[in-house]
């Protein structure tokens, strides 16, 4: 398997392509002129020998039923299986507006579903972690999977309410087993920033195998010890490839990332 996030090739995508924004955030995201369409992405994902894709929701162009349709069939003839639709906005745990957050991401995930997607990834929270945010968080997660039991809710140690194992471990207790995990190697700097990749790695089914680049020059060091820590722990879903770096080569640093990955394995 070699799989992908459509994160990594935003600048070859043309960049961010959704108006639609959370509830109560004002953020637009600006069409840009140029770049590949979407709807031609998993052929040249198939090219370049990929065969499993996740896709960030903003960079839908559209979500137009017959639009999603046909993305579905790009997906389908080029068989690429659609792993995960990233839902990069919303807050769950929002102290004001949080019943139209989770209406909001559950467009996003019956979306997902006309997609095909095997996941919908869900941000836990964007508020600090305290006991009744954790709880509600699991509660709303646990609620949106009952609402759409074709497809599998996760969420990721990602953002404000995750700092760290012990709050990611407490949502998905709260969600009673009805929500995933999906694990993400690159958003946790602390020092003990092994051991809490340990922590996870036994609940996530599915992962953002992210490498900090400098430049053009990878972090091997810390990206491999990340791959191996998962695997010890038994991990054994798709890595998904994350290029974050700054370089306009981004299929060519994807696979120095894939390289990296598999030496890890």
């Amino acid at each position: 398997m070699k799989a992908v996030s459509s994160w990594s090739l935003h600048r070859t995508l043309g960049s961010y392509h959704s108006g639609s924004a959370a509830p109560a955030d004002p953020e637009q995201f600006t069409p840009q002129a140029s770049g590949l369409s979407l709807l031609d992405l998993p052929a040249a994902l198939r090219r370049h020998g990929y065969d499993t894709v996740q896709l960030c929701h903003f960079h839908l162009p559209s979500r137009d039923p017959g639009y999603l349709a046909e993305l579905r069939s790009a997906l389908a003839d080029a068989s690429i299986t659609l792993d995960a639709l990233l839902v990069d906005d919303g807050d769950l745990v929002d102290p004001v507006a949080a019943d139209a957050h989770q209406e909001w991401i559950s467009g996003w995930i019956g979306d997902a579903v006309a997609l095909g997607a095997t996941r919908a990834r869900v941000i836990a929270g964007r508020q600090s972690p305290t006991p009744d945010r954790l709880a509600e968080s699991g509660r709303r997660l646990a609620e949106l999977a009952d609402r759409h039991p074709d497809i599998r809710i996760v969420t990721e140690n990602w953002l404000d309410l995750t700092p760290g194992p012990d709050e990611v471990e407490t949502i998905l207790d709260a969600a009673g087993g009805r929500v995933g995990l999906l694990i993400d190697l690159g958003n946790w700097a602390a020092p003990d920033k092994y051991d809490w990749l340990g922590r996870i790695a036994r609940r996530a089914e599915t992962c953002h195998a992210k490498c900090h680049f400098d430049g053009d020059r990878p972090d091997r060091d810390d990206f491999a010890a990340s791959i191996r820590v998962i695997n010890q722990a038994g991990y054994a879903g798709p890595l998904a490839l994350v290029y974050d770096g700054t370089e306009p080569g981004e299929w060519e640093a994807l696979e120095t990332v894939h390289e990296i990955a598999g030496a890890g394995r």
